[in-house]
């Protein structure tokens, strides 16, 4: 119920606002898979996870990517709307960070093991993932950090919370650039339910 109520939400979007990444025809069975697509990386409990299996191997930053905790959270927020200004602006926040392909990344693997790069700063350790609701926590040497990671239409959404995300960035990444930080951070926290994170593929 809770994904027919989405989808009838995206829907009535789409007409007049688009679905971020995805791309807007005259098709309706184009609309509708761009719809399915939409739900299901922007709306994080409820949307499609992984099995074990399919969550390991290497996954590559691709996007930055903006999602919501439910449903009601989204349709609270604005909608596509606020997706596609809230993806946009932390496009800019990246940006300004240097986060790109190259040099953020994360790969797990056998035996609940993972390593990654976030602005090319290599840290690893353990995980574990609930495949049931899609909750994932990266434990480091140093902390745990505690997000969600469910399929999207090109792969994969790696989402976080304001503070989750900053220590993602600060302790794990080294980022420097203190600005950009707080910018993603007073973003995350900027909507009720709202995760901010990336977009992956393989």
């Amino acid at each position: 119920m809770t994904l027919l109520a989405a989808l009838a939400l995206m829907m009535s979007s789409c007409m007049t606002t688009g679905l971020g990444t995805t791309s807007n025809t005259s098709s309706n069975s184009n609309v509708w898979g761009n719809v399915i697509g939409a739900v299901l990386g922007q709306v994080l409990m409820g949307g499609m996870t992984f099995d074990q299996s399919s969550l390991l191997g290497n996954w590559s930053y691709y996007a930055p990517n903006v999602a919501f905790t439910t449903q009601q959270a989204l349709a609270t927020a604005g909608g596509a709307t606020t997706i596609n200004n809230m993806s946009s602006s932390l496009a800019s926040d990246y940006n300004n960070i240097g986060i790109n392909r190259n040099n953020t990344s994360f790969s797990f693997l056998a035996g609940n093991k993972f390593s990654a790069k976030v602005n090319g700063i290599p840290f690893s350790g353990i995980y574990t993932y609930n495949s049931q609701n899609g909750e994932i926590a990266l434990k480091t040497a140093t902390e745990t950090l505690k997000g969600n990671a469910i399929k999207t239409e090109k792969g994969m959404a790696l989402m976080f919370d304001s503070k989750q995300m900053t220590n993602l960035l600060q302790k794990e990444g080294k980022v420097s650039n203190a600005t950009a930080v707080e910018a993603v951070s007073k973003l995350a926290k900027s909507a009720d339910g709202a995760r901010v994170g990336f977009e992956l593929t393989k």
